[in-house]
């Protein structure tokens, strides 16, 4: 038997229903005999902390619409991912707009007392990257709050480890700082890809730097990217793995919905490539974010986080057969 109940796409049409992401069932309609669920997925609907265009608070609907021709056979991989996972929707977050650490502490409390803690992994559809922080402390949390915290893999044109922008320390600049500070994640663990310039100052790298996070930056990734990431995978063996991924990574030629676009970067293919060199990983909790529908006419930005979500949970499937 499949774990997750879908609807037939032979027999109802993808564009019918209730929009849920990939047309997986609602938490609330999850039968006994898929529970406990692997993964709930849900929506951040908030981007109060955002440092140049807003809108990314209407990406969890966005997403969940495109996602509905996500299909459940990953072929590279060769594996049904809803039949290997117990999936579900479990909504959007409650959200405080006007109160970035507020909203935070808020949403990271809602996503810890989601079900079945000890076993129920988390994918957060973003919303500005600063709710990364209220995913990662919601999933170091319900791992019973690793010591030395826990291991990151991080796609993303910034580092985001600034300490504070116009006097405000919670904004989608300063996640990983937040929780590298609060023993959330271990910095020696992390791995950032997709670094791309110009920045603000020379200075914006120091504090990953000091912190001994491994930054491989767009131009490196050309040049022995594959190689750096398999050091990376081989250092952190089977450690508990966070996976955040903004999408403005994504050269804006093939992603133009986000709020801080960064010219070059990776492709859509390119990017997909990297997920699916994961396999392996001991995935735990992760994040798709900075997804800004009103600057993504065709939709197709929101159509490739849809599928990086599905990347992530493609790879959680593959350990779980494993």
């Amino acid at each position: 038997m499949p774990r997750t109940t879908l609807p037939n796409p032979r027999l109802t049409p993808r564009f019918a229903g209730l929009s849920t992401f990939a047309r997986y069932p609602r938490l609330e309609d999850v039968t006994p005999e898929n529970r406990p669920i692997d993964w709930l997925i849900f929506g951040v609907p908030y981007d109060s902390g955002v440092t140049y265009r807003p809108g990314a608070r209407f990406a969890p609907r966005a997403i969940r619409d495109a996602s509905h021709y996500v299909k459940a056979f990953h072929l590279e991989h060769n594996i049904d991912v809803p039949a290997t996972l117990s999936l579900a929707d479990a909504g959007d977050a409650p959200v405080k707009p006007y109160h970035p650490k507020e909203n935070l502490e808020g949403v990271a409390s809602w996503a810890t007392d989601l079900p079945h803690p000890a076993h129920t992994k988390l994918l957060a559809l973003g919303g500005d990257h600063s709710i990364a922080y209220a995913n990662l402390k919601a999933t170091w949390q319900r791992r019973g709050q690793p010591k030395g915290g826990l291991a990151v893999v991080h796609f993303d044109s910034h580092l985001d480890t600034v300490d504070a922008v116009w006097d405000e320390k919670w904004g989608h600049a300063s996640p990983f700082r937040r929780a590298i500070e609060d023993g959330l994640i271990d910095p020696k663990a992390m791995l950032s890809i997709g670094l791309k310039g110009p920045l603000n100052a020379a200075t914006d790298l120091d504090f990953a730097r000091q912190k001994g996070v491994t930054v491989i930056s767009d131009t490196q990734f050309r040049i022995d990217g594959p190689r750096r990431v398999a050091d990376f995978l081989n250092s952190i063996a089977s450690r508990e793995t966070y996976v955040t991924f903004d999408i403005d990574c994504i050269d804006p030629a093939f992603a133009p919905g986000t709020g801080t676009p960064c010219v070059g970067g990776f492709s859509s293919n390119e990017a997909l490539a990297i997920l699916r060199s994961l396999r392996g990983l001991n995935i735990v909790g992760g994040d798709v974010v900075e997804v800004l529908p009103d600057r993504d006419p065709a939709g197709i930005t929101a159509f490739l986080a849809a599928h990086i979500a599905f990347e992530i949970l493609a790879l959680s499937a593959i350990s779980t057969r494993a």
